[in-house]
């Protein structure tokens, strides 16, 4: 894998950390349906009897804004297109156990933008939720408009014309390398302009929020069931904004600032790209941070004592001087520079259980071994985070249009590459390592030629029917902490969970969080205000101390401790 696709996999946050599993999965059916209803077809037998796809049609575009801000609970008629044009929205869904108790549908989104619903619901959808939960739901995930087997933006005939795009590192540092990015981005851009079709001015949020009510009715839900993890907060949040009286139960978990965004504040947009707004780079610092001080102070960590102050001298021999590695899976030589350093590092920080293998590959660095043996440790590192995987599916995966078409649609930027060279230098100045990395990431905004009239700006502050569930890491790379604060204030009536937890988004990493995400789907009752869970798994403590810590499942609530029978009921 390049470079460049490494440093672009970084926008499909909760897939990074999915893909290792969903490699194995092929492509869903694709069943015709008629408008409005979904043909459910048994499909992927290999992974159980208990899985269907279909598709379902929608409009193209939906016609001037008519199912904005509603608060009935009819389904959004297909006569609202403007010119009659559908296209096709690809399902899958995991069939509740206790079908003759079944409450209704759960749909799922894992992130991006550009994710695919359908992946996530065939590895994921057994895991995601309690048994209990499982039984009484349907799991239902889907391809958002644009995205895989949905009517898709398609720029390119197969990847192997990608190459252009791909650069020798993750990020510019230097004018020369800003204008090979510049460049980059001309040749994505330029074949989206000319291959693209209509779809790339429909593929907004508020387009995927409009299909996503269509999906609702389509399986016969008065109001809907939803949990969106990263990018798929920002769906939540506008669904709950134009359709704030069809919510049921809305669970938001590692959460973009939704202003951040789409406009920022104060004509942000004119001037700072919508990935810096979202002071990403602070909260993968203060990860980092944290990494730091656990391997200094735990047992086990091959980078302590002083990781801090080694890896900032590991930083600047990096960028005197980049190292040669060889990959494994393909006896490739590469470069291994300041900027890979920093990639990696912020691959690593999206899932805690992985740092002591990035322990172990910063050591390596330090100690120079050999080409071989450093390309072995790195590619420990990336099994781990799951970044050694080809996925098996043979159809064309639209990785590199799908967040652009989505992201640049929603979101005001600036249209100059000065502001993302200014903004990236001063991110890095304030905030520490990622910021160049995480500015630069949507630098392809500043060319993208399509533009969505039907996106949604605000306000975000709608009452919905039923409150929302806001659930905040502490120490997330991605989607920092803040966002969830600031959602939680936004949002009337909401309520914020707290995860005292490493790595992006609250998944798969408390039993406290889980039991609180049961209570909310199955009774709706929600976590006492300020209740903060703990991470089952602590990085770097002895793993019997982990597993005495971890069963307690104890949740806080204003620095007192809940017993988990009652962190459980939510009360």
């Amino acid at each position: 894998m390049s470079v460049r696709s490494r440093s672009w996999a970084l926008v499909s946050a909760t897939v990074l950390v999915l893909s290792a599993a969903i490699a194995a999965l092929g492509p869903a059916a694709a069943v015709a349906s008629e408008t409005g209803k979904i043909d459910w077809t048994p499909c992927h037998q290999e992974l159980g009897p208990t899985f269907e796809c279909g598709t379902l049609q929608v409009p193209l575009e939906y016609s001037s804004r008519g199912n904005q801000d509603s608060n009935s609970n009819e389904p959004q008629q297909i006569s609202n297109s403007r010119d009659g044009r559908q296209i096709s929205i690809a399902v899958a869904r995991l069939l509740a156990t206790d079908q003759r108790n079944r409450i209704g549908s759960i749909f799922i989104n894992p992130g991006g933008p550009g994710g695919s619903g359908v992946d996530f619901v065939l590895f994921a959808g057994p895991f995601l939720f309690s048994a209990d939960v499982r039984a009484k739901f349907d799991i239902v995930g889907f391809d958002p408009r644009g995205i895989f087997r949905s009517t898709q933006l398609q720029c390119f005939g197969s990847p192997a014309e990608w190459a252009p795009f791909f650069l020798p590192f993750a990020f510019p540092s230097n004018a020369a390398e800003e204008k090979l990015q510049k460049a980059a981005d001309a040749f994505l851009a330029g074949a989206c302009a000319e291959r693209g079709g209509r779809i790339i001015d429909h593929m907004s949020t508020a387009n995927v929020a409009r299909d996503l009510d269509m999906l609702r009715a389509a399986v016969g839900d008065t109001r809907l069931t939803y949990a969106g993890y990263s990018y798929g907060s920002y769906l939540g949040v506008t669904y709950a904004n134009l359709f704030p009286g069809r919510v049921r139960a809305l669970i938001v978990d590692g959460v973009l600032d939704p202003i951040a965004w789409s406009t920022g504040t104060r004509r942000e947009g004119d001037t700072v790209p919508f990935s810096t707004r979202l002071r990403s780079d602070q909260g993968a610092q203060a990860t980092l941070q944290e990494f730091f001080r656990l391997c200094d102070a735990g047992t086990g960590c091959a980078f302590a004592p002083n990781s801090a102050q080694r890896f900032a001298a590991l930083g600047e021999r990096l960028k005197a001087s980049p190292l040669q590695l060889i990959d494994p899976a393909t006896g490739q030589v590469i470069e291994f520079n300041y900027s890979l350093l920093i990639l990696n590092t912020l691959f690593a920080m999206y899932a805690s259980e992985s740092w002591p293998f990035l322990a172990a590959f910063l050591a390596d660095l330090e100690a120079i071994v050999g080409p071989a043996q450093l390309g072995a440790s790195l590619d420990a590192l990336r099994e781990t985070i799951g970044l050694n995987q080809r996925f098996a599916d043979p159809t064309y995966r639209n990785n590199l249009e799908g967040f652009p078409g989505v992201a640049c649609s929603d979101s005001d930027n600036p249209d100059s590459y000065k502001a993302w060279s200014r903004q990236g230098a001063l991110a890095d100045e304030q905030f520490g390592y990622f910021g160049r990395l995480w500015t630069w990431v949507s630098s392809i905004c500043a060319v993208w030629p399509g533009t969505d009239s039907g996106r949604y700006l605000g306000p975000f502050t709608r009452t919905t029917a039923n409150p929302v569930l806001v659930i905040g890491n502490q120490f997330d790379p991605a989607t920092r902490y803040q966002g969830a604060v600031t959602v939680s204030g936004l949002l009337p009536r909401s309520r914020l969970l707290t995860v005292h937890g490493w790595g992006h988004t609250s998944l798969f990493r408390s039993q406290c969080a889980d039991a609180a995400v049961a209570a909310y789907l199955l009774r709706m009752t929600l976590p006492a205000t300020g209740t903060v869970c703990e991470q089952d798994f602590i990085p770097f403590v002895p793993t019997t101390l982990a597993l005495q810590q971890s069963s307690s499942s104890q949740a806080r609530v204003r620095g007192q401790l809940i017993p988990s029978g009652l962190a459980r009921s939510g009360h």
